[in-house]
Order: C-alpha cells, then structure tokens, then sequence
C-alpha cells in the first residue's frame, strides 16, 4: 500500500511531500570570500588566488593551471573559482593543505545544495568537466578517467584489480594534508565508468559538491579519507567504491538507475583493527527523476563485496522505494559470493518506503545493526584515524559542520 500511495504521490507531482531528508545549513568557513560581489577576492584570505574564464583580472583561465602554479611544499592555498563550465582534467599533487572555493551566494544564504526531491535539484555556478570513460577497458585503469584525482603520484591513486588492488609502493609519500572543494560540480561526459573524483593517500573534504557519473562516481583509494557534506552523488552501478575511508553526511544519494550496488568495498587486514570503509549518515537515497522513480521501484541494492572485507554501513538514512527489499546483495561470480564473516553491510536507525526490516533480516547479507554495533561508526571522529588506526584524524575537516 505504502508503495501504491508514492507512486501516485509521484504521479501528481507531490514527490517533495516524501523526498526531502537533508534539511542542514551549508559550510560557513569561507561564505564571505564565495559570495558574487564587485571586487570577487572581497573578503578572501591573503594570497587566494583567482580563476576566471572571462575575468581579465583574474590570476589564471583555468583551474588546473592554478593548482600546477603551487609549490609542492606545506604551505596553505586557496583558489577562489568564478561562475562557468570548465572543461579540464584536475590532478593535486601537492602535500600542504589546498582549498578550491567555487563562487556561490548558497553559503550565506544558508541554502542546502543536498535538499533535493525527485522533481527538484540544484546546480552550482561552478561546474567542471571531463570526457573520458572506461568503456570496454580502454584504459588499463579508472584512475585515468577521472575529473578530479587528488594523490601523491600515479601510482598511489591507481585503482589496480584482483582481491587487493594495485601494490602501491611502501615508500610511497602521503599527498595532501588538508584538500577541500566548496560549490563545485564534478561531472564526466560520459554514461560508462568514469571518476567524478578519486582519493588516495589522501584527506579531502567536499562540501556543497556534485558528482554526477553513472558507474564508480566516487573512488577513495588506499590510505584515502574522504568527508563528504550537504553533497549530491550520482550514479547507477558501484558509485561508491575503494580502500579507504568515506563518510557522507547529510547528502543525497541520486538513484540513474540500478546495477550491482551503490557500495563497493575492498577491506584489507592490517595489523591494526581499521575502519576503512563506507559510511552514509543522515543522507536520503532516491530515485534522480519521478520518471525513473517507478522503472526502478524495491530493485536497487544496497551495495555488494568487492572483497569478503568489504564494509559499509547507513545511518539514519531516508530509503525511498526504489532499495531492494533485501537491501545489500552478494556479488555472484566471487567465491562464496564474496562473503563471510569479516563481511559487513549494515544499516541502522534508516526508514522511509524502501525499508523493509523483516526482509533484510532474512537475507542472511544485510546486518541490521543495534546501537551497540553501530555505535564506533556513527561520527567522523569514530572512523577516521591515523595510519597506525590509534588516534582521531579529523583536523583536515571543515569543523563548521562538525
């Protein structure tokens, strides 16, 4: 009954009357230097730096030519990014903390760029694109179709294949510190495997973003954390997938379609108990249009085990109809399906049309999870830590929002 009601809730257009989940004020650390004014470095700290396509005041044309502009040292950058298209591949090298601002009145506004519903989105002013997709495997790894990649060097941010991925080098150096993106939209030009973004060896908080691809949207490589705030990811297939540590918080999960899961996740043994893997806290997944909301209604799985360490978990979470009734699925063609019992798909406190609690428990895959077991996970300040998985690793995060 509840799934006739939403469809034709869906039907006569009331989808905002059950889709919005992220009320939450945006990121207020940089509001006064993003905000459109007559002189745009207005309120900015020293020295940011000021990208324009048509500015002819601005220090450089193109994002990518400001970031390669930064000495690799440990200093702290900021690049401020006025309103336009830019069509441009961005890699961050560096190790010293680099801040990219998109130009945006939503900060002081205090307007939600996550608060989106079926028949209602958002855009940033500054939106970055690439066209590049792993089709057929024409590359030799995803990492080369990304928009934006931030990691120490190739190596350190390629993807790799099999149970463990690439074999990074051990003496490979930990790129940058403190990476953050404000009002920015990542997209490819493309319908097949492509990164908005990829982490590794990495911290990077996002904050107001877009991602918008339709299979591995977000990949957060090995000894990659990654914070997501107020964002929206779009995909269909493994659209958030990797090694290390991802929390997405008060964001929106838009739903293209359905194929293998919205997680993918290889764990790995450590001789430390880590906490590598997905989180999604206070976020809503729904269907990106009333148009495919019905196609894909109780088919879109939770997530699958790229290995048998695979780990994710929601946390009060808004489901709309289109989650697979038994939430997470195995990933067949895997030995043993990919799981065992270091595997963990979980939720807990989630709700709403696509939830089903007797379903999921009798899957044998999803794991709902009691206050007690998810109690480690629930904050940033529980899953982030350091290389060594002793300490807290949370001085890299916009602690606004915290």
């Amino acid at each position: 009954m509840a799934r006739l009601i939403l469809n034709l809730l869906l039907l006569i257009g009331l989808s905002e009357a059950i889709a919005r989940h992220t009320k939450n004020i945006p990121a207020q650390t940089f509001r006064e230097c993003q905000k459109k004014t007559a002189n745009p470095l207005s309120g900015c700290p020293p020295g940011t730096i000021y990208v324009s396509q048509t500015d002819e005041n601005a220090n450089f044309q193109s994002i990518q030519g400001a970031i390669t502009s930064l000495a690799n040292d440990t200093t702290s950058q900021v690049i401020l990014i006025a309103p336009g298209i830019y069509t441009e591949q961005l890699n961050v090298t560096r190790q010293g903390p680099l801040t990219l601002l998109g130009v945006s009145d939503r900060p002081s506004r205090r307007e939600s760029y996550a608060d989106i519903s079926y028949n209602s989105t958002h855009e940033n002013n500054v939106q970055v694109y690439w066209n590049s997709a792993n089709h057929d495997a024409i590359f030799s790894d995803n990492v080369y179709t990304g928009v934006l990649t931030v990691g120490p060097n190739l190596n350190a941010t390629l993807t790799g294949s099999g149970p463990t991925g690439f074999p990074v080098p051990e003496d490979t150096p930990f790129g940058c510190t403190d990476f953050r993106a404000y009002n920015i939209e990542f997209t490819p030009y493309s319908n097949g495997p492509a990164h908005a973004v990829g982490v590794s060896r990495a911290n990077a908080g996002f904050y107001s973003c877009g991602f918008y691809s339709w299979q591995d949207t977000v990949y957060i490589g090995k000894l990659g954390n990654s914070y997501f705030y107020d964002t929206v990811v779009a995909g269909q297939t493994d659209f958030l997938y990797g090694f290390g540590t991802l929390f997405i918080q008060s964001s929106s999960l838009s739903l293209r379609n359905c194929g293998g899961g919205i997680t993918a996740w290889k764990g790995t043994n450590t001789t430390f108990a880590n906490k590598y893997g997905v989180y999604i806290s206070d976020s809503q997944l729904l269907a990106a249009n009333s148009s495919i909301a019905p196609t894909i209604t109780d088919k879109c799985s939770l997530g699958r085990p790229w290995n048998e360490l695979h780990r994710s978990l929601y946390i009060n979470s808004y489901f709309d109809s289109s989650i697979l009734p038994m939430g997470y699925t195995p990933w067949s063609g895997k030995p043993n399906d990919g799981l065992s019992v270091n595997t963990t798909m979980a939720v807990y406190g989630v709700y709403g049309p696509g939830y089903d609690e007797v379903a999921e428990k009798a899957s044998n895959v999803t794991k709902v999870f009691t206050e007690r077991e998810a109690r480690p996970y629930l904050t940033p300040v529980g899953v982030f830590l350091d290389s060594e998985g002793k300490h807290s690793n949370t001085k890299w995060i916009d602690h606004s929002v915290l």
